[in-house]
């Protein structure tokens, strides 16, 4: 039987007299309103006229710690999440969802040195962007799957393999809010959400970036006020291009978030005299040999890169105890 509260239409027009005044006239929503709100929205019960109002509102305001909260708290709600693996580690979850245009995307061999070490890798993202070269394709052109399901993805933790599932797989109604990219020509609030989904019912580690200061902010205080400690921790770093890995010319800042403490675990380092031997990064199949390369030892692994796995492990290690 159909649940009626899925399928009624929702009257939006009262949130967006809150979050529609502009940036200095608007109000933030509470958290349970923001889950109101987002739950009707991944359910489709919004009108296509209140949900652009909607999605350009908040893009002008900008989201508060209470609604990415609220928000967060519906959009995991809206999918099945996964069992963790049986493992010695905790699973890392590593989103995946802007590429990279100049800067070769390494976020691949990240997920391949750390399930070299035993610990269950889960990605997440997008399989492609026009003018970007994505994990998906780099995946692929290493002969890895992308998983089409639970399964599948359970399948490859069980290879020690790390695995890699759309977001139309992962959280289909997800999946919709964040193509409407496409129609609006700008982001909206899913783009954030993605990157610090906890998609696993048994405590992980979420590896999550930031691209504009306001973001490290925000994030930062979710993390420590917000996030339930049961769910696991969170690593924030500014992204290499988007993406949640290492700078390979310079490490990035890495702050980890644990039982509502924060540390800083890297501090950014200014950029290197040398510059690592890196591949052309505009090219998936270039990319991929380059990899395949570093693996068996034949090029230098980035050592922020090493450094990053490290804590990685580490802290996997201590949450699955």
């Amino acid at each position: 039987m159909t649940n009626p509260a899925t399928t009624t239409p929702f009257a939006a027009g009262r949130f967006i007299k809150e979050i529609g005044r502009g940036k200095k006239g608007a109000r933030s929503l509470s958290r349970d309103d923001a889950r109101e709100l987002y739950a009707a929205m991944l359910d489709g019960r919004v009108s296509d006229l209140e949900m652009g109002g909607l999605l350009l509102a908040m893009r002008i305001k900008g989201e508060s710690v209470d609604e990415i909260a609220g928000f967060l708290d519906a959009a995991e709600a809206s999918f099945s999440l996964l069992a963790a693996p049986a493992a010695s580690h905790a699973p890392v979850v590593i989103p995946s969802y802007n590429g990279s245009r100049s800067l070769p995307n390494l976020t691949p061999l990240l997920a391949l040195l750390l399930a070299r070490e035993g610990v269950p890798v889960l990605m997440h993202g997008v399989l492609t962007d026009p003018g970007r070269v994505t994990s998906a394709e780099i995946l692929r052109e290493l002969g890895l799957p992308v998983a089409q399901s639970a399964a599948n993805a359970a399948a490859a933790f069980a290879a020690g393999r790390p695995a890699f599932l759309p977001i139309e797989a992962l959280a289909p109604k997800m999946a919709r809010l964040l193509a409407l990219r496409r129609i609006l020509g700008v982001r909206n609030s899913t783009h954030t959400l993605v990157k610090i989904l906890q998609p696993f019912s048994a405590p992980a580690l979420r590896l999550t970036s930031y691209t504009h200061p306001e973001y490290f902010t925000m994030l930062s205080e979710y993390f420590a006020q917000c996030a339930p400690a049961d769910r696991g921790d969170a690593f924030l770093m500014r992204g290499t291009e988007g993406e949640t890995v290492a700078n390979p010319k310079r490490a990035n800042r890495i702050d980890w978030f644990h039982a509502g403490a924060a540390q800083v675990l890297v501090e950014r380092q200014p950029p290197q005299e040398t510059l690592p031997d890196l591949p052309d990064g505009s090219d998936a199949a270039t990319t991929a040999r380059w990899i395949e390369a570093a693996l068996r030892g034949e090029r230098p692994m980035p050592p922020a890169i090493l450094e990053q796995v490290a804590h990685c492990r580490e802290v996997a290690a201590s949450l699955r105890v």
